[in-house]
């Protein structure tokens, strides 16, 4: 190859890379909320950068609408298998938990799509409808990009649209306290869990309240959700000063990241309305836990 050729190449190279990087958290999010994994969604990515790697540029009119095309196609392929193991897994499944920046909590539609919450509303769409759902109430990308990277025709995708926001709505959370007040509840959750006292859990614990435990079979966890301030309350209790406590932010929300003898053991993320919390979400099955780990000691 000549110097001539060797330049033109190393520019393509630089050019899909350049845009490759500039989408790349837009990507990795679609990927993510599609499939509630981030060891997934990085793979997905993967699969996308390889097959951006031997696209012809000159014909790519649009790198963005061209990348979220290819990760939405491989983030269904890979949802369609993931569907299939769900149906084996041990006890409630859980979203892996995400770490994100306090300054998602202020973009309050991103942390409510981002949330444990909305994560397993999305859980019970059809593959294509979560693809279409993610694209366009999230993202707010046109019904004729979404047909492309769906295979579907606008039309169709329309109809989807419909059904999809229909079925969320009948499902969607509760509003959300402001993440002023979260963050005050959590504080009081957290000083109520680190001093195991039941009369303190209770009274920021809402009476409804529905606590998962997503051990995956591998760890000891609860093989159906805990109902209730009083048993939640006592669950809560029994792990009062065997852990430690870590305030985070975990999907978007205040999270706390439970530590037992320098490990974590436990992401416990949660969901706050009216001052109370109304959901717990504690994901303690290892392997949905090996990112989080690097990134909080990453973080400390």
């Amino acid at each position: 190859m000549d110097e001539r050729s060797k330049g033109t190449a190393d520019g393509r190279v630089d050019a899909a890379t350049e845009a490759f990087v500039t989408h790349r958290n837009l990507l990795f999010t679609v990927a993510y909320e599609m499939l509630g994994s981030a060891a997934d969604a990085e793979d997905v990515l993967q699969e996308t950068w390889l097959r951006w790697t031997g696209v012809d540029l000159d014909s790519v009119r649009d790198p963005r609408a061209y990348l979220v095309r290819t990760t939405t196609r491989q983030a269904l392929t890979r949802l369609r298998t993931l569907r299939r193991r769900k149906e084996s897994y041990v006890g409630p499944w859980l979203p892996e938990p995400l770490l994100t920046a306090p300054d998602v909590a202020e973009d309050v539609e991103l942390a409510e799509s981002l949330s444990m919450a909305m994560l397993l509303v999305l859980e019970t769409l059809a593959p294509t409808e979560r693809a279409v759902f993610v694209l366009r109430e999230v993202f707010d990308l046109d019904y004729e990009e979404i047909a492309q990277a769906v295979g579907k025709n606008p039309d169709a995708v329309r109809q989807i649209a419909h059904r999809a926001r229909k079925h969320v709505a009948a499902r969607r959370p509760r509003d959300t306290a402001s993440p002023s007040d979260t963050r005050a509840a959590l504080h009081a959750f957290q000083r109520a869990v680190e001093t195991g006292d039941l009369q303190n859990l209770l009274d920021v614990l809402a009476p409804d309240v529905v606590l998962l435990t997503d051990g995956g079979g591998v760890v000891r966890a609860a093989l159906a959700p805990v109902v209730g301030a009083g048993k939640v309350a006592g669950v809560l209790a029994r792990i009062s000063g065997a852990v430690s406590l870590l305030p985070t932010y975990v999907n978007g929300h205040p999270a706390l990241v439970l530590g037992r003898a320098g490990e974590i053991d436990t992401v416990l993320a949660t969901r706050i309305d009216d001052g109370r919390v109304t959901g717990l979400y504690a994901v303690r099955n290892p392997e949905k836990l090996s990112r989080m780990t690097e990134e909080i000691v990453l973080h400390r």
